[in-house]
């Protein structure tokens, strides 16, 4: 993939080359990094298994594929940001990989596992195709406003071609490297876990705190100034409170990704009770609710068992 570093003719004027980018995966968080692409100057070709998406690809201003296969020809730069490991597995075939240009790079954006991502990694790997996972932490807004954050595994010297292309998505300091290969992938899962853990915790502690007596609105302050302060209370708490469970993620991809990171502690012997604990409370409101759209869904299963709702 070629860097630029200012004065060659070919780049934008402020030092980044247009690439030829093979884009995979045109949903909610696709759609917008597609977008950010398209906007610094890149020449982007999507192909998405759902043909209904070439009108709002076409109307970022990108091209349209018929097939992986197809958007991958010639392209300097593939980046693939699917909804999970089966949805990466089956759209990055090993053709996908075969028809890119030499020295090209993969960049996945997907909340994809360990496990599939070496595979993936191998079938790369033996087109000379360099590698770098670098899964999306945000919301499809934060995607479209440039301020994801991205959980790099990888190579440093890869990441170095591949930061002016980066840097379209979101700023520099929102660029962590994490470590080699899979670090991406488990770090992101990690940050998951944490945050529907205290999505979960923070529940319960409110529904205790109702039922003896204590204002929501006045737990929410103290709390949100205390030791046990999060992000989640200061922050994401206003929008259980106002009955919004967040319907920008699946149920069901939500009890997938727990799975994984349940799954790859007990493969490295690392104690996973809590993370038990909320995959269980996760697949319970699966269950009670099915596949549909809610990442505060299990409190709503919580506020069920309790008999009351989470409002001031």
């Amino acid at each position: 993939m070629p860097v630029c570093v200012g004065g060659c003719g070919d780049c934008d004027g402020g030092g980044v080359v247009a690439l030829r980018v093979a884009f995979v995966g045109a949903g909610r968080m696709g759609t917008p990094v597609c977008g950010r692409f398209v906007s610094a100057g890149h020449a982007v070709t999507v192909f998405d298994v759902r043909p209904e998406r070439e009108g709002a690809v076409r109307s970022l201003g990108a091209g349209w594929a018929r097939s992986a296969v197809e958007a991958a020809a010639g392209a300097e730069v593939l980046v693939s940001v699917l909804p999970g490991p089966r949805e990466a597995e089956a759209a990055l075939e090993d053709a996908v990989f075969g028809v890119l240009a030499p020295g090209a790079v993969w960049i996945d954006m997907t909340s994809n596992a360990p496990a599939v991502g070496a595979v993936l990694r191998e079938r790369a790997g033996a087109h000379g195709v360099d590698v770098l996972e670098a899964p999306l932490g945000g919301s499809p807004d934060d995607a479209g406003r440039g301020c994801v954050r991205l959980f790099v595994g990888g190579s440093c010297e890869v990441l170095k071609r591949c930061r002016p292309l980066l840097e379209a998505v979101t700023s520099a300091d929102r660029i962590s490297l994490v470590g080699g290969p899979g670090a991406g992938y488990i770090t992101k899962l990690l940050v998951n876990l944490l945050w529907f853990g205290q999505a979960v915790a923070t529940a319960e502690a409110l529904l205790l705190g109702r039922r003896a007596g204590i204002d929501l609105a006045v737990l929410r302050d103290v709390l949100a100034g205390s030791a046990a302060g999060s992000d989640f209370i200061r922050r994401d708490l206003s929008a259980l409170f106002a009955g919004d469970y967040l319907p920008s993620y699946g149920l069901d991809r939500i009890r997938d990704q727990l799975e994984v990171i349940t799954g790859e502690a007990r493969d490295l012997g690392s104690p996973h009770g809590v993370a038990d604990a909320v995959l269980d409370v996760h697949r319970r409101a699966l269950e009670r609710f099915g596949p549909v759209d809610g990442e505060l869904l299990a409190v709503a299963l919580l506020e069920e068992w309790a008999g009351t709702l989470l409002r001031p």
